[in-house]
């Protein structure tokens, strides 16, 4: 695979900083959401003129404004009111099903010594050009090497060999809208025996503006999905053009992770995020193999409590934009967007499930609604950061190539607005480690990960897609 390493001085981060309003979002709001008090920046439409590449320092600092994060004590309870929430709407009622044989991840390599974010820094090496506001990377995991990108439009294009092919895999741009910031085509997921059977699933907006998760076929070309193999699997009314989640994993056991957020607006308009009755503001884990549309998990955590939908594993998310496995643990790392003060990334031991994440009581660590609110039951960030390092986290993955050992079990994480990335770790008392890995001018969408553990980036801004390299800090 060619790549050219690209690096240019540092410049641009007061100026994206900047291009936020007091509230820490991009002034411009989604094209389809209310006037509320915010205009979120997950996948900010305004973008900067022409191909800005992507920028790696060779020894970047830890920002004084990020912090790692520690348990606060409860406070005294404080009421939230809500506003009736909107109601999804599902295609048939799910089925019971039993729990299919783990599926077998890619070999992923151990580490002895507590990996050390603070002795790492990273470069950004190009692999490709010439994308259209991409949204995501995703492996095949069909042993062929090939990356396949996410383009908000709704294309999903592939590199193979490091070159972009000219056809794109699929073009759904006729049945999405991607109007709003943070609409259009936004998941993808292969099936764990996509080798065998060629089917994947993928997260969109429709016309109307709603979610859409839905399964297709590869054709006889590996490089051309059928076009007429669409079946939809799960059909979810948006309320309005924000807060859409959209990301797809499959996980260690072989079922399909959705991440939804809480139906856009600002502070939990529609009053989802604590509604168990709703699919929105929650982590979803569905068996797409065990019935048609799908089939209910039985070990999901809420199967037997009348308050919360069966899909749902866990609840209290603003706006899951990213998440991932690590691929060596199991473990299970969600970067769940922010209001207007606080990003955090929240973690799920393997094995976990049925946790509460606080929105919109919380914000990362903090009352959302001001001094004072009850944070029993609540499940609270490994690790924040405020608005004066960024303004929308972009989730990335845990290291597990085998190219660059300093970098081995760190999980990487970034920000949409500023570029930074950070790496964060455990020590060995158990506390998370942050430093600030690379600081970069990247409207960072999406991070990816090969079939070997290697891990990318795509810069929506320029549409270029970046492998990361790691290095020792000076």
């Amino acid at each position: 695979m060619k790549r050219s390493t690209l690096l240019i001085p540092l410049a641009l981060l007061a100026v994206v900083l900047a291009a936020c309003n007091g509230d820490g979002n991009l002034t411009q709001a989604p094209a389809t959401s209310p006037a509320t008090v915010e205009a979120d920046a997950e996948l900010a439409a305004t973008a900067s003129p022409g191909a800005t590449a992507a920028v790696a320092t060779d020894s970047p600092s830890p920002s004084p404004t990020v912090a790692a994060s520690e348990t606060p004590a409860p406070a005294t309870a404080a009421s939230t009111d809500a506003v009736p929430p909107a109601e999804p709407t599902a295609v048939p009622s799910p089925e019971a099903s039993a729990t299919p044989a783990p599926t077998a991840t890619p070999a992923a390599t151990a580490t002895t010594a507590p990996p050390n974010p603070g002795v790492v820094a990273l470069r950004l090496e190009e692999v490709a050009g010439g994308l259209a506001s991409p949204s995501g990377i995703v492996a095949p995991g069909d042993g062929s090497g090939r990356l396949f990108i996410l383009e908000q439009p709704g294309r999903i294009r592939i590199v193979d060999d490091g070159s972009l092919l000219d056809a794109p895999f699929l073009d759904i741009v006729d049945r999405v809208t991607s109007e709003g910031n943070e609409q259009g085509l936004l998941g993808l997921a292969f099936h764990p025996r996509y080798a065998e059977n060629g089917r994947f699933l993928i997260n969109y907006t429709d016309r109307n503006g709603d979610t859409v998760i839905s399964a297709w076929t590869v054709s006889q070309d590996p490089n051309q999905a059928d076009a007429g193999s669409e079946s939809v699997v799960l059909s979810v009314d948006q309320p309005a053009g924000n807060h859409n989640g959209g990301h797809l994993v499959f996980g260690p056991d072989g079922y399909l992770y959705v991440g939804l957020g809480d139906g856009g607006g600002g502070g939990d308009t529609y009053g989802n995020g604590q509604n168990g009755q709703t699919l929105l503001g929650a982590m979803l884990r569905l068996d797409v193999d065990g019935a048609q549309p799908y089939a209910i998990p039985q070990d999901n955590p809420f199967v037997d409590d009348p308050a919360v939908r069966d899909e749902i594993w866990a609840l209290g998310l603003r706006n899951p934009w990213r998440y991932s496995f690590d691929r060596l643990t199991g473990d299970l790392y969600i970067a769940d967007v922010g209001q207007n003060a606080y990003e955090e990334v929240n973690f799920q031991p393997a094995g976990g499930g049925g946790e509460n994440y606080g929105w919109p009581i919380m914000e990362g660590l903090h009352c959302f609604r001001g001094e004072g609110c009850e944070t029993a039951g609540l499940v609270m960030p490994i690790w924040e950061y405020d608005h004066s390092a960024g303004c929308s986290i972009t989730g990335g993955h845990v290291y597990r190539g085998s190219r660059y050992p300093t970098l081995q079990g760190i999980y990487l994480v970034g920000d949409y607005c500023s570029g930074t990335i950070w790496g964060l770790a455990p020590g060995e008392d158990g506390s998370w480690q942050s430093a600030v890995l690379a600081q970069t001018n990247a409207r960072l969408t999406s991070f990816g990960e090969d079939e070997a553990g290697e891990l990318y980036l795509v810069d929506r801004s320029s549409g270029t897609l970046y492998h990361l390299a790691a290095q020792a800090r000076p």
